[in-house]
């Protein structure tokens, strides 16, 4: 029997609020959820309040029945919560609070040793708004074996010349193509195409494994020395909120343990689409619904 893969994600698990209520979220919490729903032994390395907030969060997290042993509290913080808004489109905008617990999350003994056992760290911007969490994020990524970096720009809280260590510190790497512009527009290289951006940022960051989502459009993978495309699935979108972390989460689901590049990009793609088409980023989505999609094409 094959061994599941042991994952770990870092950083911020929020309460989006929308004009109609609130959902459980926080990209880093979203892929660690979905990667369990697929299979995988995930936990997540974040920071409570010590509110009442935090106590619906661990109810909703038993829920899951997500392992909640590197989720730390915080006596003075608040348990983070992001405003958020939707578009005609269903694509959402972010207010994001601060100070709040994830940004103080500690280095513990604990989750230096679940960090080395695990197969996956998956970590992204965000976390490193503040000192304490972009520290504790840097030790940790020197006790990991493969870092997977999730972009996931949110201005108005990062730095440029940070992101590009983080580049440089992963192993694998995923974003938008907004992202992907910008990046490449900051070091000076003019991007013709999605495909010239990827091989420049795979190259001057050093890693064999990248990948570029393109909303609705798809997403382009580079792995190995080779390039896979898909061109994204129909969805009749509710809301967007999630959808690139579930995408991330079938993707690394399938290609650390398949092996299959190309089939690894259209699984990603075709959960990412089902997302959209429900409300918030943790609705259940059966494996069957993902490859009946990938099926129809």
């Amino acid at each position: 029997m094959q061994k599941p893969l042991k994952t770990i994600c870092f950083g911020e698990i929020l309460w989006d609020k929308f004009p109609d209520g609130k959902a459980l979220g926080g990209a880093p919490l979203n892929v660690a959820l979905r990667l369990l729903s697929l299979g995988a032994d995930s936990s997540i390395i974040s920071r409570l309040g010590n509110d009442a907030l935090a106590a619906e969060t661990k109810k909703e997290l038993d829920s899951y029945g997500i392992n909640q042993s590197l989720i730390q509290t915080d006596d003075t913080l608040k348990t983070g919560i992001v405003d958020v808004k939707l578009d005609d489109s269903g694509s959402a905008s972010y207010t994001i609070k601060k100070p709040v617990a994830w940004d103080e999350i500690a280095l513990t003994e604990e989750n230096k040793k679940e960090v080395a056992e695990s197969d996956l760290f998956i970590f992204g911007s965000l976390a490193c708004r503040s000192t304490n969490s972009k520290e504790t994020l840097y030790e940790l990524i020197n006790h990991a074996g493969t870092t997977v970096f999730d972009v996931n720009l949110r201005a108005p809280h990062y730095e440029l010349d940070q992101v590009i260590e983080l580049l440089r510190m992963a192993e694998v790497i995923k974003m938008n193509d907004n992202e992907l512009e910008e990046i490449c527009s900051y070091l000076k290289f003019d991007m013709n195409s999605l495909k010239d951006g990827l091989i420049f940022l795979s190259e001057f960051a050093g890693v064999n494994t990248l990948c570029v989502t393109r909303g609705s459009e798809g997403a382009i993978l580079l792995h190995n020395d080779n390039i896979y495309s898909c061109d994204g699935y129909p969805a009749k979108v509710i809301d967007t909120v999630g959808a690139g972390d579930s995408f991330l989460a079938g993707l690394l689901f399938q290609l650390f343990l398949n092996n299959n590049p190309e089939q690894a990009l259209h699984f990603g793609c075709a959960l990412g689409a089902l997302v959209t088409g429900k409300k918030g980023a943790n609705a259940l989505i059966p494996q069957e619904a993902i490859l009946e999609m990938i099926e129809k094409g």
